[in-house]
């Protein structure tokens, strides 16, 4: 299955069933009567997040979603049968922007969570319902109301706790594949990870997710590389692992090339929580390990992890400095929300 996170659909509410003209006879009654009976509403179009979706390729081959209209109305009183309603199952983490890719109408960020995209037309009066005293056999109906039409744009953003950076090739999915089941293609040339990779890692019996983006190249803001659009799949993580590659020569320039990318992206992407690690330490000896490492600590301001994907040297600790970022992270979203924080269980 391909990985699709934008896509552009088409919709349109029902339109709502005309009202009736229509008037009772039958033999033996001489006035009858006006019963046209009223039409049926239109359909609505809703979107809902459901389990078991990780894409928007089911949008790649279906990119138009009519509901139905509203049925007319009918003599003897009868009302019309109303639309029914179409629904885009989408997975969770999308977002919803109008045809300018700059507003958004709706985030679905759990499960069943539902938003009206378009709302159906009411349907029409028939002439029964403006009888009166004054008018006993009127000859008039309204006709349904229109669906509505829009043009919307569907953006998934994966739902992570943590988010992988680097250059090509400085070890991302080796680590992922190294700490869970996700199995991404690994290879020695860059820009082997074209599309994002999801895995549930598990470190002191509590489990997280980890999200694998592309690599980042200097200029990836103004479209570089494969660009910095992946970047919005973990604008929603807790805490961000940045993946450095001891074995470059330019240890702090790689550093600050992955900053500058997030500062260009914009919002506070560049001031989420980041845990820094000096990766591929398995082709270093002791001196080159401490000089790498202090290289990387100074174009830093802190402390630095090592680790080696490869050799699963280092993994565990910095899955643990990982949970305790994302730890904090519920506590401080805990507080802010009003509520008392849950005393820690193992």
């Amino acid at each position: 299955m391909k990985f699709l996170d934008l896509c552009k659909v088409y919709i349109r509410s029902g339109g709502g069933g005309g009202g009736c003209v229509s008037f009772r006879r039958e033999k033996y009654i001489e006035y009858g009567g006006p019963n046209g009976g009223d039409g049926g509403r239109g359909g609505d179009v809703w979107a809902e997040a459901v389990e078991g979706l990780n894409t928007l390729i089911d949008f790649r081959y279906q990119q138009h979603f009519f509901a139905k209209n509203g049925q007319p109305g009918m003599g003897n009183q009868r009302t019309g049968k109303d639309g029914d309603d179409k629904v885009l199952r989408v997975p969770v983490g999308t977002e919803i922007l109008d045809e300018d890719q700059d507003t958004v109408i709706a985030d679905l960020t759990e499960v069943g969570q539902r938003v009206l995209l378009a709302k159906g037309g009411n349907g029409g009066f028939g002439n029964l319902h403006f009888k009166s005293s004054t008018n006993q056999a009127p000859r008039r109906a309204n006709p349904g109301l229109e669906g509505v039409e829009r043009t919307l744009w569907l953006r998934l953003k994966l739902i992570a706790d943590v988010g992988l950076l680097g250059l090509p090739n400085a070890g991302k999915s080796t680590f992922l594949a190294a700490t869970s089941n996700a199995r991404p293609k690994i290879a020695d040339y860059p820009f082997t990870t074209l599309h994002p990779n999801l895995g549930i890692v598990g470190v002191d019996e509590v489990e997280f997710v980890i999200a694998d983006i592309p690599g980042l190249i200097a200029g990836a803001s103004e479209g570089r590389g494969l660009g910095d659009r992946f970047l919005g799949h973990v604008e929603r993580c807790a805490v961000l692992l940045h993946l450095v590659d001891g074995t470059s020569e330019t240890i702090a320039e790689d550093y600050h090339i992955i900053i500058g990318e997030l500062e260009a992206y914009g919002g506070d992407l560049a001031d989420k929580p980041r845990v820094t690690v000096l990766n591929k330490i398995d082709a270093l000896d002791e001196d080159e390990r401490l000089e790498a490492k202090e290289a990387l600590e100074a174009a830093v301001g802190k402390r630095v992890l090592l680790m080696s994907g490869v050799a699963r040297e280092g993994t565990t600790d910095v899955l643990r400095a990982l949970r305790s970022q994302i730890d904090s992270d519920r506590l401080r979203r805990r507080a802010e929300e009003g509520g008392e924080p849950e005393p820690w269980q193992p």
